[in-house]
């Protein structure tokens, strides 16, 4: 995980063989009676392709694949507002979710900070890297018949909803 961060922090993806790595210390919650969620993997076509033939190897399939649809200047205003506890790691956000006493956590006190990988010049480098890497991971899952779209414009409990709602439809 401490090699995860160092990419992370610049903004930058983490490699196919340091995410499957991390993917294969989990594995037996992929095996969980009650389903799984991936949250940020696979991002890449290889990783994709790896998790397919592990589950293929362990007779499991995916039910669907969620593509969380936003505008550019929507993903660069979450991100570029988010700020973090450096004690506790709750989330805040200067505009929607600021804190009671800026720079201050409301739930432990600790100190907010601006994450590295939400900087300006890192949210554009992870801007790229999707556009190179994660994309083509659209096709992919359409091909397969698995792709889900969900609008995630508004509130947190509108899109768990509209989430929710796509995943029942798919069975």
């Amino acid at each position: 995980m401490a090699e995860a961060k160092k990419y992370v922090q610049h903004g930058d993806l983490v490699p196919d063989s340091t995410m499957w790595e991390m993917i294969l210390e989990r594995d037996h919650c992929i095996r969980c009676p009650a389903g799984f969620l991936l949250d940020g993997f696979p991002r890449t076509l290889v990783q994709a392709e790896q998790l397919a033939a592990f589950m293929k190897n362990e007779g499991l399939s995916l039910n669907a694949v969620v593509d969380y649809e936003i505008p550019l200047p929507e993903i660069i205003a979450r991100l570029g507002g988010r700020r973090m506890c450096e004690k506790c790691h709750a989330i805040f956000h200067v505009t929607w979710r600021p804190p009671k006493i800026e720079g201050q956590c409301d739930d432990c006190g600790g100190r907010l900070y601006h994450r590295e990988d939400d900087w300006p010049d890192a949210i554009a480098t992870r801007l790229e890297a999707y556009k190179h890497s994660t994309a083509p991971l659209i096709q992919f899952y359409k091909a397969l018949g698995l792709l889900t779209p969900v609008n995630v414009v508004g509130s947190a409990e509108d899109i768990y909803a509209r989430t929710m709602a796509a995943l029942q439809a798919r069975g």
